[in-house]
């Protein structure tokens, strides 16, 4: 059986490279320590992020005048107890990491600037998915409660797009 580190070590001796080291694959890109070494730190660079987003949340709260919390949202969709805000905070810094490993990819095929595209996606992200807090708003288990007022208002949309932003500038800077 053929093993990645085989493949890998036999297209470096191919290109005059030590074994070991990466190479360029035509599908997968750059393949080696490079490629694990970048996504780990996309994927960690989200992950902080969202953990900047989340710290960041009670300021934004009172200048935006709006008591929404997407930690609240998220763990109290998984938790009614008192555990939330860690449940919430966990799965918001899950998505983060997993956020980061797609502005990665992203960034490996376009030809734009790393810092311009991750704010340009965290903001995408959030006009796409803006709309669905009409569902939030009418199904969410914890609707009504501290954290949860109202997603589709002015004031939801201006918090969120400083929120997205944030996101962004932080990822940009970080992966």
């Amino acid at each position: 059986m053929v093993t990645l580190t085989a493949t890998r070590d036999r297209h470096a001796a191919a290109r005059g490279g030590a074994p070991g080291s990466a190479v360029d694959h035509p599908f997968f890109g750059q393949v080696g320590d490079n490629r694990r070494v970048r996504r780990v730190r996309a994927a960690a660079a989200g992950a902080v992020a969202a953990a900047v987003w989340a710290a960041q949340e009670p300021l934004d709260q009172c200048v935006f005048g709006h008591d929404y919390s997407d930690v609240a949202v998220l763990g109290k969709l998984l938790t009614r107890g008192p555990e939330w805000r860690r449940a919430g905070l966990a799965f918001h810094v899950a998505n983060g990491a997993v956020f980061g490993l797609v502005y990665d990819a992203a960034r490996r095929r376009l030809d734009v600037d790393s810092r311009r595209l991750a704010v340009g996606m965290a903001l995408g992200e959030h006009l796409v998915l803006f709309p669905l807090g009409a569902l939030v708003d009418r199904h969410h288990p914890a609707r009504g409660e501290p954290g949860l007022a109202s997603l589709l208002s002015g004031r939801a949309f201006a918090q969120a797009t400083w929120r997205h932003a944030l996101f962004g500038w932080v990822l940009g800077r970080l992966a």
